[in-house]
């Protein structure tokens, strides 16, 4: 058997690839959606870092401006979240129904707005700020699935674990970027520039982002004809859209299992990441007494890491799919199995540390090696149903998000005294939750095309009518 992806056509081989990478349309529309990548994680790494500095709870200094205790910093670092899942779905519907590109920019401009106005809103009350950063939540989930329905239109199939790699080490730029300056910017200037920073370099990418990309190749006015046919007929018909709800493939959609292993794994993998994301800073302060700014800075360590072997990763599967080496089902499996199994080892391992120094080296290696993800369940929904696939991480995403608020709310529970001990127990349960993951995924996955998403005709009538409505 060999995988589903089909090994590069004369077309690419001969015109499209002698190209330079500049000069290809679809490596811009990728490199923007690497830089929106950015946007959405400088837009949420800012509140865990600024917390410290706002917070007298935090930083143990008697300047801090706010006096909340920690189950408050707990509620107030998983706002984000409670917006950012409820909306995850609405962003898959709108995308699938009317491409990626208008929810993406808009989401992310809205979400920079309520950003640049959460320190006026903390000022005021704690609970506006929530409200803020809840509602910021809400823009961005419209904009995250929103770029599955680009790659589907965009990325011909054996580049997609390639692009969407490139694309996923954005957020991780955000991450490495956002730690270090929110921090600088907290220390040498003042917490409310952690806010402002960020949310306008988002607004000014959302302008360009809105003016100059198209949906598709066929609306792109600035792509060459030899790029745009090769898109077009690498990619085939995924079917047109869908005109009611009711008409798609709902009950097929939850009840399969392929679909519930891309649920499970980016439930866990989230959860591992997202202790990270929001709790590093908290831990190198309780547990080490690094101050803000070399706190902020040794936080995002891992992150370098990851942005490296997502590179790895995507150029890895590339090579396997030209090769044939391994089915498409036999790569997801392969590149999720690695990230979970290494993200459970050393999250397991920075449990019993007892240096900073051993703890940023296991963790680094917890969040580097975890990148292998790239070319797994990430890329999986493109695989199995194309057509629906920001439906479908829109779905994922919903279960993804839920550890963003409960590891905070967790760790503001187990973490009392901000001791070593009770840090323990943060980086135990995820390793456990990542272990999970990868054993549930290897037994349900695949990476072929479900047959309740096979095209029949041009009116994208599924195989089995049955599941058309719940």
């Amino acid at each position: 058997m060999v995988p589903s992806s089909s090994p590069l056509t004369p077309l690419q081989n001969h015109k499209d690839e002698q190209k330079p990478f500049w000069k290809k349309r679809r490596n811009l529309v990728v490199l923007m959606v690497s830089l929106g990548y950015f946007n959405f994680y400088t837009l949420r790494v800012n509140m865990a870092v600024a917390i410290v500095a706002m917070t007298s709870s935090a930083d143990n200094t008697e300047t801090a401006e706010f006096n909340w205790d920690s189950k408050l910093r707990g509620t107030v670092l998983s706002a984000f979240s409670y917006g950012y899942i409820t909306t995850q779905m609405v962003g898959g519907l709108l995308s699938t129904k009317f491409g990626g590109v208008k929810p993406m920019g808009y989401g992310v401009l809205l979400n920079a707005c309520f950003t640049v106005l959460t320190p006026l809103a903390a000022r005021y009350s704690v609970y506006l700020a929530i409200v803020f950063t809840i509602a910021g939540g809400m823009f961005q989930g419209i904009s995250y699935p929103s770029t599955n329905a680009v790659w589907s239109r965009w990325i011909p199939p054996a580049e997609r674990a390639k692009m969407s790699s490139f694309g996923i080490s954005g957020s991780i730029v955000g991450i490495i970027v956002g730690y270090p300056v929110c921090g600088w910017l907290a220390k040498k200037y003042d917490w409310t520039y952690v806010f402002y920073v960020p949310g306008f370099v988002a607004v000014l990418w959302s302008i360009i982002w809105l003016v100059y990309i198209a949906d598709s190749p066929t609306e792109d006015v600035y792509i060459s004809e030899e790029e745009r046919e090769y898109i077009v007929s690498s990619i085939g018909s995924t079917g047109a859209l869908k005109k009611s709800l009711f008409s798609y493939p709902w009950k097929c959609i939850f009840t399969s299992m392929p679909i519930w292993a891309i649920n499970c794994a980016h439930f866990c993998s989230n959860w591992g990441a997202l202790t990270l994301l929001i709790q590093l800073p908290s831990y190198m302060n309780d547990v080490f007494k690094f101050d803000i700014g070399y706190g902020s800075f040794l936080s995002a360590l891992p992150y370098v890491a990851l942005t490296i072997v997502l590179q790895i990763t995507g150029l890895l599967d590339y090579w396997i799919k030209q090769k044939n080496l391994l089915t498409t089902t036999q790569s997801r499996k392969l590149f999720s199995s690695l990230s979970s199994l290494n993200r459970a080892v050393f999250m397991y391992l920075t449990a019993y540390s007892t240096t900073a120094v051993e703890s940023l080296l296991y963790l680094t290696l917890a969040m580097g090696l975890g990148g292998f993800y790239s070319a797994g369940f990430i890329v999986n929904h493109l695989d199995v149903a194309p057509q629906y696939s920001s439906l479908l991480l829109g779905i994922s995403n919903t279960f993804g998000t839920v550890p963003g608020f409960i590891t905070p709310m967790l760790a503001g529970i187990v973490v009392q005294h901000n001791s070593a001990e009770e840090w323990k127990w943060v980086f135990i349960i995820a390793s456990i939750v990542q272990l999970f993951g990868g054993i549930f995924y290897v037994i349900f996955a695949t990476g072929e095309r479900l047959y309740w998403a096979e095209i029949k005709s041009e009116k994208n009538e599924v195989q089995n009518p049955l599941c058309e409505n719940v």
